[in-house]
């Protein structure tokens, strides 16, 4: 990797983002009193300790205790408000005692994130903007030293290499399934092409294949049933990406539709590729309210025992408190469970829940967090929840793993609603293990070469002096948020 920059040299910047960064799909919600609070605490004893510890302030950051004081303080922020349903359990000492900090912020799972993002920013749409045009350039990451230039040098911040950087080197993941966001198919933000390139820069770093490719399809749209073909057998795509609200004319669709959706699925199983990624539960305007809801998973999952269905997002819906399960909810994470219990769909069969921006959104909400996470755990099945972190947008995964290492559900709910308690070993089948039922036969040779090849190699070596820059690239206000709706394409 290039040389660069020391980031954030004076450690303004916390280990865990708690913020309102948004991955595109929903509109920022600023945060609430507590979570200014929150932040404020967490400074305030990342000043403390680091003082204690003998540290500058951004080498304390950078280190596990860094992690463990910023959800430490989260705690009693929280728990300033009352009773909390969900906590970040360690150790007080965690703050102080580095050894103790790196057993419970760290870990040695497999970690596989069923849902990561790249942009290219330099991509053939680049070529269809106005000579005036900026995009991104609002955004958080717009200003990194590698873009410094003329034009629209600063788009050089959200290269592949940076990518590389946040996920392989500033966070545990081991392995990424590269996923795409919606759009018209000749104005992609990113190509299947594009995709495979990225790919290959994990390549050559001379480490193994890390990444899986989505291959997108939307069956309302003119030309992408055709374009399957080519997806599973030029480019050999493990999985299918599809988003049930979206349409070239702001009109969705659902997966059981006879001239849409139906088609789709017999394809995917004609190709064999019989793995079915669907956004679902954040809703791209009103008109598209309706089929982002879980309604149609249950019937499918029915009617095609043998296609795993990964519901992205879990169903949740960005800004909504969510309580024990309620039969009459017709939305969120409620909605996935009816649409399961009203088909005779068991626990553990082949409807996933993937995490994606739910779990990072819940970081702000422990209610919310222990309740979801109960939820899905309880109905969705222990062996059937995914990791997905949504990033890039979120900037490097790492702080979305720290927090959900040490996050519990608080015993009382653990006894009024039968919620598990979260143990090493359930969160080691959330992070990844789980995630190999439905792409094991991609990646099951390749796990044992993870501790060992030079992405490892390097990432050991980069963690003998870490430099994370802490930052999103996600849009964090309004104006950002519709800045980039306008270059990808308000998909409402």
């Amino acid at each position: 990797m290039a040389q660069r920059t020391p980031q954030d040299p004076d450690g303004i910047r916390l280990p865990i983002k708690l913020d309102t960064t948004s991955n595109g799909e929903f509109m920022p919600i600023p945060l609430e009193a507590i979570h200014h609070h929150a932040n404020r605490l967490a400074r305030n004893a990342a000043d403390a300790a680091a003082r204690h510890s003998g540290l500058r302030r951004r080498a304390f950051l950078t280190s596990a205790c860094g992690a463990a004081t910023t959800l430490l303080a989260f705690n009693r922020a929280y728990a300033s408000g009352g009773e909390r349903g969900g906590y970040f359990e360690l150790e007080p000492d965690a703050q102080w005692d580095q050894q103790l900090a790196a057993a419970q912020v760290g870990g040695n799972e497999f970690i596989f994130d069923v849902q990561g993002h790249f942009v290219n920013p330099t991509g053939a749409w680049t070529e269809k903007l106005p000579d005036a045009a900026r995009p991104l350039s609002g955004l958080p990451n717009a200003s990194c030293a590698a873009g410094e230039g003329p034009g629209r040098a600063y788009l050089d911040c959200f290269n592949a290499e940076r990518f590389v950087q946040d996920v392989f080197l500033d966070s545990d993941t081991d392995l990424m399934v590269l996923s795409f966001v919606p759009s018209r198919s000749d104005a992609e933000p990113l190509t299947i092409e594009e995709a495979a390139a990225t790919a290959e820069i994990v390549e050559q770093m001379q480490g193994t294949h890390r990444l899986l490719l989505h291959g997108r399809v939307n069956p309302n749209q003119d030309g992408d049933l055709d374009a399957m073909d080519e997806l599973a057998e030029h480019w050999g795509v493990a999985a299918w990406k599809t988003y049930t609200q979206w349409g070239p004319d702001g009109k969705g669709f659902w997966l059981d539709d006879e001239d849409t959706g139906i088609p789709f699925l017999e394809k995917a199983r004609k190709l064999g590729v019989k793995i079915v990624a669907i956004h679902k539960g954040l809703p791209f305007g009103k008109e598209s309210y309706e089929h982002s809801t879980c309604a149609d998973i249950g019937r499918v999952a029915r009617r095609y025992p043998d296609i795993s269905f990964l519901v992205y997002h879990s169903g949740y819906v960005a800004g909504s408190a969510e309580g024990p399960y309620d039969p009459n909810r017709e939305d969120g994470v409620d909605a996935l469970v009816t649409s399961l219990r009203d088909n005779n769909i068991a626990p553990n069969s082949n409807v996933y829940a993937e995490m994606g921006s739910t779990w990072r959104y819940l970081m702000r909400d422990p209610d919310s967090a222990a309740h979801t996470l109960g939820k899905l755990l309880t109905y969705v099945g222990e062996d059937n929840v995914l990791w997905g972190t949504d990033s890039i947008w979120y900037g490097s995964p790492q702080d979305q793993i720290q927090a959900f290492r040490t996050f519990q559900i608080a015993d009382k709910l653990q006894a009024m609603y039968g919620y598990p308690k979260m143990t090493a070993a359930l969160r080691a089948k959330v992070f990844g293990l789980n995630a190999l039922q439905p792409y094991g036969q991609h990646v099951r040779d390749l796990m044992p070469r993870f501790n060992l090849d030079s992405v490892a190699l390097q990432r050991a070596a980069y963690r003998s002096a870490p430099d994370p820059h802490f930052q999103t690239y996600g849009p964090k206000t309004r104006r950002e948020f519709l800045n980039l709706m306008r270059w990808q394409g308000d998909p409402s």
